[in-house]
């Protein structure tokens, strides 16, 4: 398991969780970086040391929305299991994509090379915390998918002997921004909450300009996206990890800043996921306070 991350990324979600790993009872991993068999999810219980009944599920080739899809998976799955514990897993290699190199005739080659990045984050879901030990940072409230009419073939991912191709199609960010509002109101309109500047913002970036038509679309004020593009200015697109990425930039941001909440001191918030299909996948959050 050399070309994966390394073992210290999962140790640490592992132990900020607060119980021992005995404890996780189900392991659900995304990537789009492998369709190996046994996969991943198989080769990390062993490198981890879990227990061999624990439930795993492989989730393959989902792309940039892949964190929003597991943690819907994730959620799922503690709700419906009694005292689970589940390891989140978002693991990709996006650098396969240079087994070709650079070239000014290939505007796909040279976007997804300049754009997307390798990166992995882990987290633990469950129902019905454990005060006493275990330290929960948001609530995944509700969650939501949904296909984008007409989009079928905007984004594309290949995995082929000469490595990961990216097929983005320019009328991918105006395509989100059309349906973003219709998403967010299918979302939250149990909830009664119709302001999106009175909610904190979990945003996959995908690129600058979608963050852009997000922002000018919905009336966002500039602070609201700023974790999405701080997040894709440090790392850049990573795909599927990405949004854990920005979960883990915003609550520590907001603690460091005396926040009253983990999602920047708002008690409701959003966690948006873009990929191939178009897909969109929403989940409403609810931050926990920081006192």
């Amino acid at each position: 398991m050399a070309s994966w991350p390394t073992k210290r990324v999962y140790d640490k979600a592992i132990n900020e969780w607060g119980q021992p790993k005995s404890k996780i009872t189900h392991l659900v991993f995304t990537t789009i970086s492998g369709v190996d068999a046994p996969g991943a999810d198989f080769q990390l219980i062993r490198l981890l040391g879990l227990s061999p009944t624990v439930k795993r599920m492989m989730m393959y080739h989902l792309g940039c929305y892949g964190g929003g899809s597991i943690l819907r998976v994730a959620k799922d799955l503690a709700e419906n299991n009694k005292g689970a514990r589940v390891l989140v897993v978002c693991s990709e290699l996006n650098s396969v994509s240079g087994f070709k190199g650079p070239t000014e005739t290939d505007f796909h080659i040279l976007l997804g090379q300049a754009i997307f990045a390798d990166g992995a984050a882990a987290l633990v879901v469950g129902a019905d915390p454990d005060m006493s030990v275990e330290r929960p940072l948001f609530q995944l409230f509700s969650t939501g998918t949904r296909i984008l009419s007409y989009s079928n073939d905007m984004v594309e991912g290949h995995l082929r002997q000469t490595g990961l191709s990216i097929s983005l199609c320019k009328d991918v960010t105006k395509t989100i921004s059309r349906n973003i509002g219709k998403c967010l109101e299918e979302a939250f309109k149990n909830i009664g909450i119709s302001d999106w500047n009175s909610i904190f913002w979990v945003s996959h970036p995908g690129g600058p300009a979608i963050l852009d038509l997000i922002e000018v679309s919905l009336g966002l004020k500039e602070e609201k996206l700023k974790a999405s593009r701080e997040v894709l200015s440090e790392y850049g697109n990573m795909s599927s990890p990405t949004v854990m990425f920005i979960l883990d930039e915003m609550r520590n941001k907001s603690m460091k800043e005396g926040k009253a909440t983990t999602g920047e001191g708002f008690d409701w918030g959003v966690l948006l996921g873009f990929g191939p299909g178009l897909t969109v996948e929403t989940i409403v959050l609810r931050s926990i306070d920081t006192a």
